[in-house]
């Protein structure tokens, strides 16, 4: 079990059966109807995809001054540098503005930072370098809000600034000649969630006017949508327009190197959702910022030549195949630190090491915070000095946190749930106990558990079809705000487990009823699983289509596999005799037969007890910890038995036995001399029941 716990969802019947009478299928009624959306005009609305972005970019602040700087040096034939960054929104935020500009004539240099060389941001040496090319103006993209001192350092050349960013602002803005970033306190822009990417398009469609802004956005479109998909901004507003069409642009683009990258994926003349774009393309191309060579990319997505861009396709795979290499060393030697961590240093995970790979350290604490449920802040030291990145976890404000220890940094920035900062190697043991405390204080002092959000769980199986699954592709594009439908298979039969891909996944099937699914479990191995066929579960998933040898079928994606939570018929009967027993109601003679533990299976359960409880308490799932304690005791009746047996050894104070919900918290009783069973009062009563049914 990956999760601890699952927020399944419950859609009312209500709300789901007024969308499907609207005329809207099961599961996508279903998922409408968890996410708020109980009307037909509700759901019309919300599926509706805007044909172009409706909100003129002139309303952001210093969009105006960004226009008028740039159309002047147009102009006036001046060099013009952009500055990016060197993840997937940087970088095409870059080709696109440069693409724009040099087809307006405009000598137009690029600038990139390398990840490990530079770090992230504007840098006085770049920006000295692009001053001795010739630059009179840069424009940043993706970057640059929080360069005060950089800024100042251009002006002092004589070289002019454009800021176009979309990250959280400092309190003192650089003063630049312009500042557009949507997340400026005083920018009237409703819409606050755009990619940097998506900050570059509007500065282009601002530079060419109303006329052109169709053709622009028909142009753009793409590598817009894959920055903004990469950058995990909120799937809403203008951002959905834009990957919509983005991704309805994709195999039409005029960018040679999208094509070439889609095809040494294996992905060309395929249908691409945001999900092979964020899974797939988005990945190839950050590997080459991760591993410094975010050039690379760049050269890719602008070169016309198809020989060029197949050759540097290839390349970008390759660095993608270096970095999971990398990334899957630095994963075990993090893991191994985190085990020597003290409970305290548990909150937020704060980890460094002079031997990892600071392109990688990111992609690392991501997989960390979602393993250990609660941030994470990986640090790559060299010469005394911490470079790091953090992932949130649990909707914590990471800038906020950085900001708590603003002292002891040398810089930072980035967003509420990923950033960046640059720390002294003396003060990370500080900055440790530091955001520990800060995490503990916004968590109100509770451990935050891994937990999984599902849309529903499945109460029709058999109306869950190809078909059904085809339907739901009206909610693409999906991301943040806007997840991929998830659903839940409560109660279903584990009929067979198999490994496949040389052991690093599971080919699964699972039965409820009459109905049969076929589903596979990524990155599972047999002996994580843990769970044997004839197992009783409950299944997390996504569904897709699966094409094999030309036949396309209904396939579970699964997310997560655990014992079932839900009783069967059988355990719901005998749970249900049980309770009458305690409550003093009146059991047949026959009841109280099958009721009724014999000593062995009394011996085996108390020494399962035993081994398990000798060591402290323990909190578990009542039924699979039922069931396992069933599976030991053995012999008649063993699941209403075992149940029995706990009720019998808590009665008679050898063990202390809480139910919270679905959940049992057990531990052994300190105990002297011998303990009669047969004195139970339950006991006492069945023996009475079975000799008066005879």
């Amino acid at each position: 079990m990956k999760f601890k716990k699952w927020n399944i969802h419950t859609p009312a019947d209500q709300d789901v059966a007024r969308l499907r009478e609207a005329g809207y299928p099961y599961l996508l009624s279903t998922v409408l109807a968890a996410r708020g959306i109980t009307t037909a005009e509700e759901a019309a609305e919300f599926l509706d995809r805007e044909r172009s972005l409706t909100i003129s970019p002139m309303r952001m602040r210093d969009m105006d001054r960004a226009v008028e700087r740039i159309q002047r040096a147009i102009a006036g034939g001046e060099t013009i540098a952009v500055f990016g960054d060197y993840d997937v929104d940087g970088i095409t935020s870059t080709v696109l503005l440069r693409d724009y500009l040099k087809s307006c004539g405009v000598k137009c240099l690029r600038y990139i930072p390398r990840r490990i060389e530079d770090g992230y941001g504007l840098s006085k040496d770049a920006i000295q370098s692009l001053w001795d090319q010739g630059a009179t103006l840069m424009i940043t993209v993706d970057c640059g809000v929080t360069g005060n001192e950089e800024v100042d350092f251009a002006a002092s050349l004589g070289m002019d600034v454009v800021i176009t960013d979309h990250h959280e602002c400092k309190e003192t803005l650089p003063n630049a000649m312009a500042v557009v970033d949507p997340h400026r306190p005083d920018c009237p822009y409703p819409f606050k969630h755009l990619a940097g990417v998506g900050v570059a398009l509007k500065l282009v469609l601002a530079l060419g006017g109303e006329n052109r802004e169709d053709a622009l956005f028909a142009r753009y479109c793409t590598l817009a949508a894959i920055g903004t998909i990469a950058d995990v901004m909120r799937m809403e507003g203008e951002n959905r327009t834009i990957v919509s069409y983005g991704l309805e642009a994709l195999p039409h683009t005029d960018f040679v190197g999208i094509h070439a990258l889609l095809r040494e994926a294996g992905l060309l003349g395929k249908p691409i959702t945001s999900i092979q774009i964020g899974f797939v393309l988005s990945p190839r191309i950050n590997a080459a910022g991760r591993m410094g060579a975010a050039d690379l990319a760049a050269d890719l997505l602008e070169t016309d030549d198809p020989a060029r861009a197949e050759e540097l396709a290839r390349q970008l795979c390759d660095l993608n195949r270096e970095r999971q290499a990398v990334e899957q060393a630095i994963c075990a030697d993090a893991t191994a630190k985190i085990e020597k961590l003290r409970a305290e240093e548990r909150s937020a995970l704060v980890l460094s090491s002079e031997d990892w790979h600071q392109g990688v350290v990111g992609i690392v604490a991501s997989r960390l915070s979602e393993k250990y449920s609660c941030p994470s802040f990986m640090i790559h030291l060299k010469d005394g000095v911490g470079k790091g990145s953090c992932r949130s976890y649990g909707g914590l404000n990471l800038f906020a946190a950085l900001e708590s220890c603003a002292d002891l940094l040398d810089g930072f920035g980035g967003h509420e749930l990923a950033a960046g900062f640059t720390i002294p190697e003396e003060n990370i043991e500080a900055f440790r106990a530091r955001v520990n405390r800060y995490v503990r204080s916004a968590c109100g002092g509770k451990t935050p558990v891994s937990s999984l959000d599902l849309d529903a769980a499945i109460v029709c199986p058999g109306e869950v079809t190809l078909e059904q699954v085809e339907y739901l592709s009206q909610l693409e594009p999906y991301g943040a705000g806007n997840p991929r439908p998830a659903f839940a298979l409560l109660g279903a039969t584990l009929d067979s487990v198999q490994s496949v891909g040389q052991g690093r996944h599971l080919k699964v099937r699972l039965s409820k009823g009459t109905s049969r699914f076929e589903a596979i479990f990524f990155s599972v191995m047999e002996g994580e699983c843990g769970l044997t066929a004839g197992t009783r579960v409950d299944a997390a998933f996504y569904l897709q289509a699966n094409t094999f040898r030309g036949s396309t079928t209904l396939q579970l994606q699964l997310i997560d596999l655990r014992p079932s939570l839900t009783p069967s018929r059988h355990e719901a009967a005998d749970l249900a005799l049980l309770h009458r027993l305690l409550e003093g109601e009146s059991v047949t003679g026959q009841e109280a037969v099958r009721l009724q533990p014999s000593r062995d299976q009394f011996a085996a359960c108390w020494r399962a007890l035993e081994g398990q409880l000798r060591q402290g308490k323990a909190e578990e799932d009542a039924l699979p910890y039922l069931r396992r304690l069933a599976e030991r005791s053995g012999g008649c009746d063993s699941f209403l038995r075992t149940a029995l047996a706990l009720e019998v050894f808590q009665e008679r104070g050898l063990i202390s036995l809480v139910s919270r919900g679905s959940q049992l918290q057990l531990c052994l009783n300190p105990i002297q001399g011998k303990v009669d069973l047969n004195q139970c009062p339950y006991l006492s009563r069945l023996r009475g029941e079975a000799v008066e049914g005879r």
